[in-house]
Protein backbone atom coordinates (compact mmCIF):
# COMPACT_ATOMS: atom_id res chain seq x y z
CA UNK A 1 0.00 0.00 0.00
CA UNK A 2 1.29 3.29 -1.30
CA UNK A 3 0.71 7.10 -0.70
CA UNK A 4 2.07 9.64 -3.26
CA UNK A 5 2.81 13.01 -2.61
CA UNK A 6 2.86 16.07 -5.10
CA UNK A 7 5.11 19.48 -3.96
CA UNK A 8 4.10 22.20 -6.19
CA UNK A 9 7.12 24.53 -5.90
CA UNK A 10 7.88 27.88 -7.97
CA UNK A 11 11.75 25.82 -9.07
CA UNK A 12 10.35 22.54 -9.65
CA UNK A 13 7.15 20.12 -9.08
CA UNK A 14 8.62 16.92 -6.69
CA UNK A 15 6.73 13.80 -6.58
CA UNK A 16 7.30 11.07 -4.01
CA UNK A 17 6.19 7.45 -3.30
CA UNK A 18 6.40 6.34 0.14
CA UNK A 19 5.56 3.12 1.92
CA UNK A 20 2.27 3.65 3.86
CA UNK A 21 3.28 0.75 6.52
CA UNK A 22 7.02 1.65 6.98
CA UNK A 23 6.70 5.55 6.06
CA UNK A 24 9.77 5.31 3.85
CA UNK A 25 10.12 6.94 0.81
CA UNK A 26 10.68 4.42 -1.93
CA UNK A 27 10.82 6.76 -4.73
CA UNK A 28 11.15 10.32 -5.49
CA UNK A 29 11.73 12.68 -8.76
CA UNK A 30 11.61 16.31 -9.96
CA UNK A 31 11.15 18.63 -12.99
CA UNK A 32 12.28 20.95 -14.26
CA UNK A 33 16.01 19.71 -13.93
CA UNK A 34 17.07 23.08 -14.10
CA UNK A 35 15.03 25.69 -12.20
CA UNK A 36 11.40 26.27 -13.81
CA UNK A 37 11.28 29.64 -15.75
CA UNK A 38 9.58 32.31 -14.04
CA UNK A 39 7.55 34.84 -16.74
CA UNK A 40 8.95 38.51 -15.33
CA UNK A 41 7.10 40.74 -17.99
CA UNK A 42 7.42 44.05 -16.07
CA UNK A 43 9.36 44.51 -12.93
CA UNK A 44 7.80 43.32 -9.86
CA UNK A 45 5.89 40.48 -11.94
CA UNK A 46 6.26 37.24 -11.14
CA UNK A 47 4.43 34.95 -12.96
CA UNK A 48 4.15 30.43 -14.15
CA UNK A 49 2.18 28.69 -16.79
CA UNK A 50 -0.22 26.57 -14.64
CA UNK A 51 0.08 23.99 -17.93
CA UNK A 52 3.59 24.04 -17.25
CA UNK A 53 2.97 22.51 -13.52
CA UNK A 54 1.26 19.81 -15.13
CA UNK A 55 3.68 19.09 -17.46
CA UNK A 56 6.44 18.77 -14.77
CA UNK A 57 3.77 16.64 -12.52
CA UNK A 58 3.38 14.67 -15.39
CA UNK A 59 7.49 13.82 -15.88
CA UNK A 60 7.97 13.30 -12.29
CA UNK A 61 5.33 10.62 -12.22
CA UNK A 62 6.37 8.27 -14.74
CA UNK A 63 9.68 8.62 -13.14
CA UNK A 64 8.98 7.00 -9.77
CA UNK A 65 6.11 4.69 -11.21
CA UNK A 66 9.05 3.35 -13.32
CA UNK A 67 11.56 3.38 -10.82
CA UNK A 68 9.28 2.08 -8.38
CA UNK A 69 7.95 -0.99 -10.33
CA UNK A 70 5.19 -1.26 -8.18
CA UNK A 71 1.48 -1.52 -9.33
CA UNK A 72 -0.57 1.57 -9.88
CA UNK A 73 -3.63 0.07 -7.98
CA UNK A 74 -1.75 0.10 -4.90
CA UNK A 75 -1.28 4.00 -4.86
CA UNK A 76 -4.17 4.17 -2.51
CA UNK A 77 -4.04 8.00 -2.00
CA UNK A 78 -2.83 11.57 -3.13
CA UNK A 79 -1.48 14.41 -1.34
CA UNK A 80 -0.73 17.90 -2.61
CA UNK A 81 1.65 20.48 -0.85
CA UNK A 82 2.02 23.66 -3.31
CA UNK A 83 3.65 27.58 -3.40
CA UNK A 84 1.16 29.55 -1.22
CA UNK A 85 -0.77 33.14 -2.28
CA UNK A 86 -0.49 32.28 -6.10
CA UNK A 87 -3.86 32.92 -8.43
CA UNK A 88 -4.77 30.55 -11.35
CA UNK A 89 -8.05 31.96 -12.69
CA UNK A 90 -9.81 29.45 -15.23
CA UNK A 91 -13.82 29.82 -17.61
CA UNK A 92 -16.13 27.15 -17.68
CA UNK A 93 -14.24 25.43 -19.30
CA UNK A 94 -11.37 24.72 -16.96
CA UNK A 95 -8.64 26.23 -19.26
CA UNK A 96 -6.33 28.91 -17.57
CA UNK A 97 -7.05 32.46 -18.91
CA UNK A 98 -4.33 33.77 -18.27
CA UNK A 99 -0.49 32.82 -16.46
CA UNK A 100 -0.57 32.41 -12.71
CA UNK A 101 0.37 35.32 -10.75
CA UNK A 102 2.79 33.65 -7.86
CA UNK A 103 3.77 34.71 -4.64
CA UNK A 104 6.70 36.55 -5.03
CA UNK A 105 4.75 38.48 -7.97
CA UNK A 106 4.53 42.21 -5.67
CA UNK A 107 2.12 43.94 -8.64
CA UNK A 108 -1.01 43.90 -5.93
CA UNK A 109 0.76 45.61 -3.24
CA UNK A 110 -0.71 48.83 -3.17
CA UNK A 111 -4.32 47.52 -3.85
CA UNK A 112 -3.77 45.69 -0.64
CA UNK A 113 -2.69 48.76 1.41
CA UNK A 114 -5.59 50.76 0.16
CA UNK A 115 -8.28 48.17 1.34
CA UNK A 116 -6.15 47.83 4.97
CA UNK A 117 -6.48 51.54 5.04
CA UNK A 118 -10.26 52.30 3.64
CA UNK A 119 -11.78 48.88 5.22
CA UNK A 120 -9.74 49.92 8.80
CA UNK A 121 -6.90 48.03 9.86
CA UNK A 122 -8.05 47.03 13.41
CA UNK A 123 -10.90 45.35 11.51
CA UNK A 124 -9.13 43.58 8.84
CA UNK A 125 -6.69 42.36 11.63
CA UNK A 126 -9.36 40.95 13.84
CA UNK A 127 -11.30 39.05 10.89
CA UNK A 128 -7.92 38.04 8.39
CA UNK A 129 -5.69 38.25 11.27
CA UNK A 130 -3.74 40.05 8.55
CA UNK A 131 -3.35 43.06 6.01
CA UNK A 132 -4.55 42.23 2.44
CA UNK A 133 -1.18 42.72 1.72
CA UNK A 134 -0.35 41.30 -1.61
CA UNK A 135 -2.08 37.99 -1.25
CA UNK A 136 -4.40 36.13 -3.83
CA UNK A 137 -7.67 38.69 -2.90
CA UNK A 138 -5.61 41.71 -4.20
CA UNK A 139 -3.91 40.12 -6.97
CA UNK A 140 -7.95 39.38 -8.22
CA UNK A 141 -8.31 43.17 -7.36
CA UNK A 142 -5.31 44.06 -9.87
CA UNK A 143 -7.08 41.55 -12.61
CA UNK A 144 -10.32 43.35 -12.25
CA UNK A 145 -8.78 46.98 -12.66
CA UNK A 146 -6.39 45.95 -15.63
CA UNK A 147 -7.31 43.15 -17.45
CA UNK A 148 -11.01 43.27 -17.31
CA UNK A 149 -11.55 40.67 -20.73
CA UNK A 150 -10.09 38.39 -18.44
CA UNK A 151 -11.97 38.89 -15.59
CA UNK A 152 -15.17 38.92 -16.81
CA UNK A 153 -14.29 35.58 -18.14
CA UNK A 154 -13.38 33.76 -14.72
CA UNK A 155 -15.52 30.49 -13.63
CA UNK A 156 -13.54 30.27 -10.93
CA UNK A 157 -10.27 31.28 -9.11
CA UNK A 158 -7.93 29.14 -7.82
CA UNK A 159 -4.38 28.22 -5.76
CA UNK A 160 -1.66 26.76 -7.27
CA UNK A 161 -2.87 23.36 -5.55
CA UNK A 162 -6.42 23.99 -6.51
CA UNK A 163 -5.51 23.89 -10.03
CA UNK A 164 -3.36 20.80 -9.93
CA UNK A 165 -6.36 18.97 -7.97
CA UNK A 166 -8.47 20.08 -10.77
CA UNK A 167 -6.62 18.67 -13.63
CA UNK A 168 -6.25 15.20 -11.52
CA UNK A 169 -9.85 15.01 -10.63
CA UNK A 170 -11.45 17.34 -13.03
CA UNK A 171 -13.34 18.96 -9.86
CA UNK A 172 -12.83 22.23 -8.55
CA UNK A 173 -12.34 22.85 -4.85
CA UNK A 174 -10.18 24.46 -2.07
CA UNK A 175 -9.99 24.63 1.81
CA UNK A 176 -10.21 26.78 4.22
CA UNK A 177 -6.50 26.80 4.65
CA UNK A 178 -6.08 28.13 1.53
CA UNK A 179 -9.01 30.91 1.83
CA UNK A 180 -7.38 32.28 4.58
CA UNK A 181 -3.86 32.53 3.15
CA UNK A 182 -5.33 33.85 -0.18
CA UNK A 183 -7.49 36.40 2.42
CA UNK A 184 -10.51 35.57 1.36
CA UNK A 185 -11.23 33.79 4.93
CA UNK A 186 -13.20 35.62 7.87
CA UNK A 187 -11.80 33.93 11.39
CA UNK A 188 -14.57 35.86 12.88
CA UNK A 189 -17.52 35.21 11.22
CA UNK A 190 -16.10 31.60 10.34
CA UNK A 191 -17.11 32.07 6.75
CA UNK A 192 -15.89 33.34 3.29
CA UNK A 193 -14.76 37.01 3.77
CA UNK A 194 -17.79 38.76 2.94
CA UNK A 195 -16.65 42.46 3.53
CA UNK A 196 -13.39 42.06 1.73
CA UNK A 197 -14.99 40.72 -1.47
CA UNK A 198 -17.78 43.59 -1.53
CA UNK A 199 -15.08 45.90 -1.09
CA UNK A 200 -13.18 44.49 -3.97
CA UNK A 201 -16.88 43.97 -6.00
CA UNK A 202 -16.13 40.08 -6.20
CA UNK A 203 -18.83 37.96 -6.91
CA UNK A 204 -18.94 35.28 -4.18
CA UNK A 205 -19.33 32.57 -7.45
CA UNK A 206 -15.77 32.51 -8.08
CA UNK A 207 -14.79 30.78 -4.61
CA UNK A 208 -14.90 26.96 -5.67
CA UNK A 209 -16.95 24.71 -3.24
CA UNK A 210 -14.44 24.41 0.04
CA UNK A 211 -13.80 20.91 1.02
CA UNK A 212 -11.78 19.46 3.97
CA UNK A 213 -7.82 19.55 4.12
CA UNK A 214 -7.98 16.00 5.23
CA UNK A 215 -10.42 13.91 3.01
CA UNK A 216 -12.15 13.14 -0.16
CA UNK A 217 -11.17 16.49 -2.27
CA UNK A 218 -12.04 14.23 -5.57
CA UNK A 219 -10.96 10.94 -7.55
CA UNK A 220 -8.11 10.88 -10.36
CA UNK A 221 -10.42 10.96 -13.93
CA UNK A 222 -10.39 8.52 -16.45
CA UNK A 223 -8.34 11.66 -18.72
CA UNK A 224 -5.80 12.12 -16.10
CA UNK A 225 -5.17 8.74 -15.22
CA UNK A 226 -4.24 7.86 -19.02
CA UNK A 227 -1.91 11.07 -18.62
CA UNK A 228 0.04 10.35 -16.12
CA UNK A 229 -0.22 6.05 -15.43
CA UNK A 230 -2.40 6.09 -12.34
CA UNK A 231 -5.13 4.33 -11.91
CA UNK A 232 -8.41 6.08 -11.99
CA UNK A 233 -10.12 6.41 -8.83
CA UNK A 234 -7.30 7.11 -6.82
CA UNK A 235 -8.85 9.52 -4.31
CA UNK A 236 -7.23 13.15 -3.62
CA UNK A 237 -7.45 13.39 0.18
CA UNK A 238 -4.85 16.57 1.45
CA UNK A 239 -4.13 19.74 0.43
CA UNK A 240 -2.08 22.25 1.93
CA UNK A 241 0.02 25.83 1.12
CA UNK A 242 3.94 24.61 1.15
CA UNK A 243 4.59 26.31 4.82
CA UNK A 244 2.04 24.69 6.66
CA UNK A 245 2.65 21.73 4.62
CA UNK A 246 6.44 21.83 5.72
CA UNK A 247 4.79 22.03 9.51
CA UNK A 248 2.83 18.97 8.79
CA UNK A 249 6.49 17.01 7.46
CA UNK A 250 7.91 17.74 10.34
CA UNK A 251 5.08 16.85 12.97
CA UNK A 252 3.91 19.87 13.92
CA UNK A 253 0.43 20.03 14.74
CA UNK A 254 -0.25 22.22 18.17
CA UNK A 255 0.68 25.18 20.32
CA UNK A 256 4.07 25.70 21.45
CA UNK A 257 5.38 23.45 18.13
CA UNK A 258 7.43 25.81 15.99
CA UNK A 259 8.80 24.50 12.25
CA UNK A 260 12.08 26.38 10.79
CA UNK A 261 13.92 26.60 7.67
CA UNK A 262 16.80 28.43 7.27
CA UNK A 263 17.66 28.22 3.34
CA UNK A 264 18.20 31.69 1.82
CA UNK A 265 15.79 33.39 3.67
CA UNK A 266 14.16 31.98 7.09
CA UNK A 267 10.82 30.89 8.02
CA UNK A 268 9.68 30.26 11.38
CA UNK A 269 6.36 29.08 11.46
CA UNK A 270 4.53 28.52 14.97
CA UNK A 271 1.09 26.66 15.80
CA UNK A 272 -1.03 29.24 17.94
CA UNK A 273 -4.28 27.79 20.11
CA UNK A 274 -6.52 31.25 19.93
CA UNK A 275 -7.33 33.56 17.78
CA UNK A 276 -5.14 36.11 17.72
CA UNK A 277 -3.05 38.83 15.85
CA UNK A 278 0.03 40.90 15.62
CA UNK A 279 -1.61 44.52 15.74
CA UNK A 280 1.82 45.32 14.03
CA UNK A 281 1.17 43.24 11.36
CA UNK A 282 4.78 42.06 11.34
CA UNK A 283 3.99 38.28 11.18
CA UNK A 284 0.96 36.10 8.58
CA UNK A 285 -1.17 34.36 10.35
CA UNK A 286 -3.27 31.46 8.31
CA UNK A 287 -5.16 28.05 9.16
CA UNK A 288 -3.28 25.05 9.56
CA UNK A 289 -3.75 22.02 8.49
CA UNK A 290 -5.50 20.87 11.33
CA UNK A 291 -8.08 23.94 12.23
CA UNK A 292 -11.43 23.83 12.90
CA UNK A 293 -14.38 26.14 13.80
CA UNK A 294 -13.94 24.07 17.45
CA UNK A 295 -10.33 23.17 17.57
CA UNK A 296 -8.42 26.68 16.99
CA UNK A 297 -4.80 25.70 15.20
CA UNK A 298 -3.28 28.89 13.79
CA UNK A 299 -0.27 29.26 11.96
CA UNK A 300 1.85 32.23 12.50
CA UNK A 301 4.15 32.73 9.78
CA UNK A 302 7.95 34.93 9.96
CA UNK A 303 9.67 35.17 7.64
CA UNK A 304 13.25 36.45 7.52
CA UNK A 305 14.66 37.36 3.99
CA UNK A 306 18.57 37.61 5.24
CA UNK A 307 19.61 34.13 6.51
CA UNK A 308 21.29 31.57 4.41
CA UNK A 309 21.91 34.84 1.95
CA UNK A 310 24.20 35.86 4.22
CA UNK A 311 26.13 32.70 5.34
CA UNK A 312 26.76 32.42 1.30
CA UNK A 313 27.85 36.22 1.09
CA UNK A 314 30.33 35.61 3.61
CA UNK A 315 31.55 32.29 1.97
CA UNK A 316 32.13 34.27 -1.52
CA UNK A 317 33.69 37.39 0.45
CA UNK A 318 35.45 37.05 3.64
CA UNK A 319 35.99 32.97 4.08
CA UNK A 320 39.25 31.81 2.30
CA UNK A 321 39.18 31.18 -1.24
CA UNK A 322 38.01 27.83 -1.72
CA UNK A 323 36.49 26.88 2.20
CA UNK A 324 33.37 24.86 2.81
CA UNK A 325 30.34 25.40 4.26
CA UNK A 326 31.57 22.61 6.49
CA UNK A 327 35.02 24.48 6.83
CA UNK A 328 33.36 27.83 7.99
CA UNK A 329 31.75 26.03 10.59
CA UNK A 330 34.61 24.51 12.28
CA UNK A 331 36.27 28.12 12.25
CA UNK A 332 32.79 29.58 13.55
CA UNK A 333 32.92 27.08 16.50
CA UNK A 334 36.64 28.50 17.69
CA UNK A 335 35.03 31.53 19.00
CA UNK A 336 33.04 32.05 21.77
CA UNK A 337 29.87 32.87 22.52
CA UNK A 338 28.95 36.48 21.17
CA UNK A 339 31.93 36.58 18.32
CA UNK A 340 33.78 38.37 20.72
CA UNK A 341 31.66 42.04 20.93
CA UNK A 342 30.77 41.65 17.26
CA UNK A 343 27.22 41.92 16.13
CA UNK A 344 25.92 41.52 12.68
CA UNK A 345 22.31 42.45 11.26
CA UNK A 346 21.10 40.64 8.60
CA UNK A 347 18.82 42.60 6.80
CA UNK A 348 20.57 42.45 3.75
CA UNK A 349 18.01 40.80 1.25
CA UNK A 350 15.25 43.86 0.99
CA UNK A 351 12.84 44.95 3.09
CA UNK A 352 11.71 42.79 6.39
CA UNK A 353 8.62 42.55 7.35
CA UNK A 354 9.62 41.79 10.61
CA UNK A 355 10.82 45.20 10.81
CA UNK A 356 7.39 46.69 9.63
CA UNK A 357 8.91 46.76 5.85
CA UNK A 358 11.76 48.58 6.54
CA UNK A 359 14.92 47.67 4.31
CA UNK A 360 17.47 47.72 7.36
CA UNK A 361 20.65 46.10 5.23
CA UNK A 362 23.08 44.17 7.23
CA UNK A 363 25.56 45.99 9.33
CA UNK A 364 28.58 44.67 10.83
CA UNK A 365 29.37 46.46 14.18
CA UNK A 366 32.02 46.03 16.96
CA UNK A 367 35.00 45.47 14.73
CA UNK A 368 38.66 45.42 16.27
CA UNK A 369 40.86 45.58 13.69
CA UNK A 370 43.50 44.25 16.57
CA UNK A 371 41.08 41.20 17.86
CA UNK A 372 38.85 40.10 15.36
CA UNK A 373 39.72 37.97 12.17
CA UNK A 374 37.39 35.91 9.76
CA UNK A 375 36.09 33.16 11.87
CA UNK A 376 34.54 35.82 14.18
CA UNK A 377 32.52 37.23 11.23
CA UNK A 378 31.71 33.80 10.28
CA UNK A 379 30.24 33.50 13.81
CA UNK A 380 29.30 36.40 14.40
CA UNK A 381 27.00 36.57 10.68
CA UNK A 382 25.24 33.30 12.29
CA UNK A 383 24.52 34.31 15.30
CA UNK A 384 23.06 37.57 13.68
CA UNK A 385 20.72 34.94 11.77
CA UNK A 386 19.93 33.18 15.24
CA UNK A 387 19.05 36.40 16.41
CA UNK A 388 16.74 37.44 14.15
CA UNK A 389 14.97 34.46 14.58
CA UNK A 390 14.56 35.00 18.22
CA UNK A 391 13.46 38.82 17.45
CA UNK A 392 10.39 36.80 15.51
CA UNK A 393 10.16 33.95 17.94
CA UNK A 394 9.14 36.69 20.69
CA UNK A 395 7.05 38.58 18.28
CA UNK A 396 4.90 35.13 18.27
CA UNK A 397 5.39 34.76 21.98
CA UNK A 398 3.62 38.53 22.29
CA UNK A 399 1.23 36.56 20.35
CA UNK A 400 0.48 34.64 23.18
CA UNK A 401 1.90 31.53 22.01
CA UNK A 402 4.35 29.51 24.34
CA UNK A 403 7.27 28.32 21.99
CA UNK A 404 8.76 25.41 23.73
CA UNK A 405 10.15 22.80 20.54
CA UNK A 406 11.44 23.53 17.02
CA UNK A 407 11.47 21.14 14.20
CA UNK A 408 13.32 21.35 11.40
CA UNK A 409 15.32 19.71 8.40
CA UNK A 410 18.88 18.71 8.80
CA UNK A 411 19.49 20.93 5.86
CA UNK A 412 20.93 24.50 4.88
CA UNK A 413 21.81 26.45 8.02
CA UNK A 414 20.75 23.85 10.27
CA UNK A 415 23.68 21.59 9.37
CA UNK A 416 26.23 24.27 11.22
CA UNK A 417 26.57 23.05 15.03
CA UNK A 418 27.15 26.63 16.23
CA UNK A 419 23.71 27.95 14.43
CA UNK A 420 21.54 25.05 16.53
CA UNK A 421 23.18 25.37 19.59
CA UNK A 422 22.99 29.27 20.08
CA UNK A 423 19.06 29.05 18.53
CA UNK A 424 18.56 26.43 21.49
CA UNK A 425 20.48 28.38 23.83
CA UNK A 426 19.15 31.91 22.96
CA UNK A 427 15.47 30.74 23.18
CA UNK A 428 15.72 28.30 25.37
CA UNK A 429 13.75 25.53 23.29
CA UNK A 430 14.61 22.16 22.25
CA UNK A 431 15.54 21.46 18.87
CA UNK A 432 14.49 18.36 16.99
CA UNK A 433 16.04 17.50 13.42
CA UNK A 434 14.18 15.26 11.10
CA UNK A 435 14.91 13.51 7.44
CA UNK A 436 11.76 14.89 5.44
CA UNK A 437 10.58 17.08 2.53
CA UNK A 438 7.64 18.29 1.49
CA UNK A 439 6.76 15.57 -0.89
CA UNK A 440 6.70 12.98 1.56
CA UNK A 441 5.02 15.05 4.16
CA UNK A 442 2.14 15.34 1.26
CA UNK A 443 2.11 11.60 1.07
CA UNK A 444 1.98 11.09 4.50
CA UNK A 445 -1.29 13.83 5.13
CA UNK A 446 -2.88 11.92 1.92
CA UNK A 447 -2.79 8.93 4.18
CA UNK A 448 -4.40 10.72 7.16
CA UNK A 449 -7.31 12.23 4.96
CA UNK A 450 -8.10 8.44 3.39
CA UNK A 451 -7.89 7.04 7.23
CA UNK A 452 -5.42 4.95 6.68
CA UNK A 453 -3.59 6.48 9.95
CA UNK A 454 -5.84 7.65 12.58
CA UNK A 455 -4.16 10.51 13.27
CA UNK A 456 -1.16 12.63 12.88
CA UNK A 457 0.60 10.07 15.60
CA UNK A 458 0.21 7.34 14.23
CA UNK A 459 1.02 9.09 10.42
CA UNK A 460 4.37 10.50 11.44
CA UNK A 461 5.52 7.50 13.81
CA UNK A 462 8.04 6.23 11.48
CA UNK A 463 9.21 9.96 10.83
CA UNK A 464 13.56 9.72 11.13
CA UNK A 465 14.39 12.10 13.94
CA UNK A 466 18.41 12.58 13.18
CA UNK A 467 19.30 15.10 16.45
CA UNK A 468 17.99 16.85 19.58
CA UNK A 469 19.70 19.55 20.53
CA UNK A 470 19.11 20.98 24.24
CA UNK A 471 19.59 24.38 25.30
CA UNK A 472 23.15 24.65 27.43
CA UNK A 473 21.82 26.48 30.78
CA UNK A 474 25.69 26.88 31.58
CA UNK A 475 25.72 29.21 28.68
CA UNK A 476 22.38 31.05 28.81
CA UNK A 477 23.74 34.23 30.06
CA UNK A 478 26.37 34.40 27.62
CA UNK A 479 24.16 34.19 25.03
CA UNK A 480 21.52 36.87 26.27
CA UNK A 481 24.21 39.19 26.36
CA UNK A 482 25.44 38.45 23.37
CA UNK A 483 21.49 39.22 22.24
CA UNK A 484 20.96 42.16 24.10
CA UNK A 485 24.09 43.43 22.44
CA UNK A 486 22.29 42.73 18.90
CA UNK A 487 18.96 44.10 19.30
CA UNK A 488 20.93 47.57 21.23
CA UNK A 489 22.56 47.35 17.51
CA UNK A 490 18.93 47.13 15.89
CA UNK A 491 17.48 49.70 17.80
CA UNK A 492 19.77 52.48 16.26
CA UNK A 493 18.88 51.70 12.63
Amino acid sequence: MYLLGYDIGSSSVKASLVNAETGKCISSAFYPKTEAPIISVKRGWAEQEPDSWWEYLKSATQDILSNSCIRKEDIKAIGISYQMHGLVCVDAQHRALRPAIIWCDSRAVSYGQKAFHELGEEYCLSHLLNSPGNFTASKLAWIKENEPEVYEKIYKIMLPGDYIAMRLSGEICTTVSGLSEGMFWDFKQNSVADFLMKYYGFDSSLIPDIKPTFGEQGTVSAEAALELGLAAGTPITYRAGDQPNNALSLNVFNPGEIASTAGTSGVVYGVNGKVNYDPQSRVNTFAHVNHTADCTRLGVLLCINGTGILNSWMKRNVATEGLSYAEMNDLAAQIPIGSEGISVLPFGNGSERMLENREAGCSINGINFNLHHKGHLIRAAQEGIVFSFKYGIDIMKGMGMDVQKIHAGHANMFLSPVFRETLAGVTGSVIELYDTDGSVGAAKGAGMGAGIYKDHVEAFSTLEKLAVIEPDSSNADAYADAYARWVECLKKI
